[in-house]
């Protein structure tokens, strides 16, 4: 049975969540009526059974419910059993996890002894040699067959141990077999999952956990939509592990997590979570908490109208068409808008934390990669001349003592606006709630090449009313174009960093909006609030400003120091805007799962690295004292790299 596009969550207007079956994993519930679980993952070697037990007991203090950790062969699998018994008898009962790639003995051994097994469908019986292969339906069923005899014995010793089983897809590490019937797609990503599932199901086991992770947030986010219908067209309910694999460090790190996790939170999808950040896994756990706090009460918010005719495609990106008014919309890069109405007085010094210096004996600007496009002042007056790539915004009547200065435009109020207060003859801002998009206000906004939407929200379900207020105006074919603006009151900035990344990200990753705004009153710095909106903008792939880091969470397959390399590269390169490297600890995270990344620095032995260029190695183990110095000459031999 076909199920209609708007089937990947229960209402795209009205939080809700998505009911599965419930799995148990140990003693903990997952999916059905329990609430979103916590997990992460140990970063030591599995054979170092103190410092594992170690790590797990600081996770687990810190509120992991489900701890993780590497079982990359038999031996380390079968070292389980010895972490287990400590753990038990420090008085931790919190189930384990083995994750396993690429070794099906080793999971075999590992479900005799843990609560549940995670396998990537991807390399789980398939090895990865990059080759296109023409198949037939006989020769693609005859390798599924060869895939259920090598899956059956897990599946078998699951069910008998009741342990549970996540099949976990990773963008990056598609087999062979799916890249060649399916491509590098979302849809190739669900089918590598279910046909794991299927195998499942036909031996009666149903104990199945099931995720979709990528670095790039739009192909994650698209993957757990499209795995929604699936599993309604084949009356599967499983519960959803969600999380952003290689999110980074850092700020970055959080932002992409929140993005990803959060789209899809905000539409009921996702059962249990996990922030990789490659930091100590007890650093995850905070802001796992924090992702989860702000659907607690969810549920009771007001009504907001459903509309059955939905124009946005969830599984593919699309950006909605809008007009262009000055650097505004149609092919515009979206502008960040930085909110300045809060300060008494306004200096060319306070336009630093902007990315705006000025030189005084040179009598010049200087501007950075995160210069915002415009400042809203409300009605604090300047009385200098801004950087001529700077617009500045006033409250209406301050913007008519100053209409006469260079690139300055009013704020107007939607009453202003329908009663015909004459703006300016380049860009007149209004701010609108969704009950302002009325008829007559789209007729007069239809015809005028100036306006631009900067569009608010006072419901708890923010994103989801602005994005009805995005399908009105799609349906009516508006395309003015539309800033989405955000306000958070008396929050700590960590909140406000991971809340605008949901509410602003979730509409962006859509194809939605021109620019942003995020209003912050007492919630951190004016340079920090600016840092978050080119953030958002980054993660969602819609403004790149800085060298992207795919980033995996260290673990015990690492084989050398994950953060401090991170920092090293991060130093030397961070200046390369645009420019995607992949930072791996070891080859699992290797060419695969950096699928976007134009360069990758992989571990692939004790102190050696070797180098990629996309998915091909071009320098084979290279001592890791050296490594840096030669993936700069990496990057400089291709064209890539420009100077400080």
């Amino acid at each position: 049975m076909k199920h209609n596009i708007l089937d990947y969550c229960n209402n795209i207007t009205h939080y809700s969540r998505f009911k599965t079956r419930e799995v148990l994993v140990g003693n903990i519930g997952v999916g059905g009526n329990n609430p979103i679980r916590i997990q992460s993952m140990t970063t030591t070697n599995t054979m170092d059974t103190l410092a594992t037990v170690e790590q797990s007991i600081r996770m687990i203090n810190a509120g992991c419910e489900i701890v993780r950790i590497t079982a990359p062969s038999k031996k380390e699998a079968e070292n389980l059993k010895n972490i287990k018994q400590e753990l038990l008898k420090r008085g931790y009962r919190n189930p384990l996890v083995a994750d396993i790639h690429f070794t099906p003995n080793a999971a075999e051994i590992a479900a005799t002894i843990v609560e549940k097994v995670r396998i990537n469908p991807g390399n789980y019986a398939d090895k990865k040699r990059f080759q296109t292969i023409a198949y037939t339906n006989k020769s693609y069923a005859s390798e599924l067959e060869r895939i259920k005899k090598r899956f059956l014995p897990l599946v078998e010793i699951c069910k008998q141990k009741s342990v549970a089983m996540r099949i976990g897809t990773n963008h990056g590490s598609l087999s062979d077999r799916i890249l060649s019937k399916y491509g590098d797609t979302p849809l190739g990503m669900v089918e590598s999952a279910l046909e794991f599932v299927r195998i499942c199901e036909n031996k009666d086991y149903y104990n199945i956990i099931l995720s979709m992770k990528a670095s790039n947030t739009r192909i994650m986010i698209q993957a757990y939509r499209l795995l929604m219908i699936k599993m309604k067209e084949e009356n599967m309910n499983y519960p959803i592990h969600l999380g952003v694999t290689e999110a980074g460090e850092g700020e970055d790190g959080r932002i992409k997590s929140a993005l990803g996790i959060g789209s899809l939170l905000e539409d009921g999808i996702g059962d249990t979570i996990r922030v990789s950040l490659t930091e100590a896994p007890e650093d995850e756990i905070p802001v796992a908490q924090n992702l989860i706090k702000k659907y607690k009460n969810r549920v009771d918010h007001k009504s907001i109208k459903f509309d059955q005719d939905n124009p946005i495609h969830p599984f593919e990106y699309h950006k909605r068409k809008s007009i262009e008014v000055l650097n505004i919309g149609n092919d515009n890069v979206p502008v960040v808008i930085a909110n300045m109405s809060l300060k008494d007085k306004v200096i060319p010094a306070s336009l630093f934390s902007l990315g705006y210096q000025y030189s005084i004996p040179l009598d010049k600007w200087s501007i950075s990669e995160f210069a915002c496009d415009y400042i809203f002042l409300g009605d604090t007056e300047i009385n200098f001349e801004t950087p001529g790539t700077l617009g500045v915004i006033y409250n209406y009547k301050t913007w008519l003592r100053n209409s006469n200065k260079k690139h300055c435009y009013p704020l107007l109020q939607w009453t202003d606006y329908m009663s015909d207060k004459k703006g300016s003859n380049k860009l007149n801002l209004i701010n609108v709630y969704i009950k302002d998009i009325t008829q007559s206000f789209l007729s007069k906004i239809q015809g005028d090449s100036t306006a631009v939407l900067l569009i608010n929200s006072t419901n708890i379900d923010r994103m989801a009313e602005q994005r009805r207020l995005f399908i009105k105006l799609i349906n009516n074919n508006c395309t003015v174009p539309v800033i989405i603006g955000q306000t958070y009151q008396n929050k700590e900035i960590n909140l406000v960093q991971l809340y605008s990344a949901t509410d602003i990200g979730s509409l962006l990753t859509d194809g939605l909006g021109d620019g942003i705004y995020i209003c912050s009153k007492n919630c951190g710095s004016t340079q920090q609030i600016n840092k978050i909106g080119f953030g958002i903008l980054q993660a969602s792939r819609t403004r790149i400003s800085k060298t992207e880091y795919i980033s995996c969470p260290s673990c015990g397959r690492t084989l050398f120091d994950l953060q401090e390399t991170t920092a090293k590269i991060r130093l030397k390169t961070n200046h390369l805007k645009g420019l995607k490297i992949g930072i791996m600890g070891c080859i699992v995270n290797g060419p695969g799962e950096m699928a976007d990344a134009d360069y990758g620095y992989v571990g692939t032995g004790k102190n050696k690295v070797s180098l990629y260029k996309q998915k091909i190695m071009v320098k084979k183990d290279i001592p890791t004292d050296h490594a840096l110095h030669e993936l700069i000459d990496l990057i400089k031999k291709n064209g890539d790299w420009v100077d400080c």
